[in-house]
């Protein structure tokens, strides 16, 4: 009877944990991610709605008053993690994930990143030497209302270096610098990868060309490329621009006919513009 009884028991507590009615959080979920070079910054936060409340301010009725620490955000705060080490409006932090924790004002807000990410929700008990970063930032009034917070990451820079975390509310919003360096990671890549692809020491080619590196180091990949790609048009167009770039305009010449030649012979009528484009800037 015992035993019948542990089992009916056990079906009457999985039945209610299954029958519990799910609505709508009242703060849902939320989270962002982008890639700004080659790290991956995220964020995960509860979005509170404004519901017709008055967010910031110094009225007695705001819901985050000016100058008062603000887990920034819903339930158990606002959490930022880095895939690789970066600076935040120019301080050096390194990767992990981070309790963003704000303290927002009229016209400038304090913005920290804290190692406590157990902390949650529970500012009450924030220790600022847990802080990795400490800044403050410029707010700005929106023109449209905002409903309910929302974080975006964007602003990214043409080389990838640089970003912006932006938080958006009510009317009101702030954003805060990211800087990455990915240079490490791709010297890395290029020095364990050349060797086993000839693809391989083409891109890394391509790099130096494209971000103003050694261009005699470009020349030798690209040529170690051509030899074991048997010349490409595409490979000799990119060796054409680095012959140009070492100021050797004879052999760019003739590297870039030789790729327009198989261009054509290749039907592809975009290199064939390109390398035309190309030889004109060599005469």
């Amino acid at each position: 009877m015992k035993k019948i009884s542990l089992l009916v028991l056990l079906a009457i507590v999985t039945f209610l944990s299954e029958a519990q009615v799910q609505t709508p959080a009242p703060s849902p979920a939320g989270s962002v991610i982008a890639t700004v070079g080659l790290t991956e910054v995220k964020i995960n936060y509860s979005r509170p709605r404004a519901k017709g409340r008055k967010i910031f301010g110094t009225e007695p009725t705001v819901v985050v008053p000016y100058g008062n620490i603000w887990r920034t955000g819903a339930n158990s705060g606002t959490k930022i993690s880095f895939s690789d080490d970066v600076k935040i409006e120019g301080i050096s932090v390194p990767k992990g994930e981070y309790l963003l924790l704000t303290w927002p004002g009229a016209t400038e807000w304090t913005v920290a990143l804290n190692k406590d990410v157990a902390l949650g929700g529970n500012t009450g008990g924030y220790d600022k030497s847990k802080d990795v970063a400490n800044f403050k930032v410029k707010s700005e009034k929106l023109t449209e209302k905002v409903e309910t917070l929302t974080f975006n990451i964007g602003d990214i820079s043409d080389d990838s270096k640089n970003a912006k975390v932006q938080l958006a509310w009510e009317n009101t919003s702030v954003k805060f610098g990211i800087t990455v360096d990915y240079e490490t990671k791709v010297m890395e890549s290029i020095k364990k990868n050349t060797s086993v692809d000839p693809y391989n020491y083409f891109q890394a080619a391509v790099y130096y060309l494209e971000n103003g590196k050694d261009l005699n180091q470009a020349l030798e990949w690209v040529n170690k490329a051509a030899d074991g790609m048997n010349s490409p048009f595409w490979v000799l167009h990119q060796k054409a621009k680095i012959q140009k770039g070492l100021g050797d305009k004879k052999g760019a010449l003739e590297t870039a006919t030789a790729s327009l030649n198989k261009a054509k012979e290749q039907g592809n009528r975009d290199y064939q513009m390109m390398n035309e484009t190309l030889i004109k800037s060599l005469k």
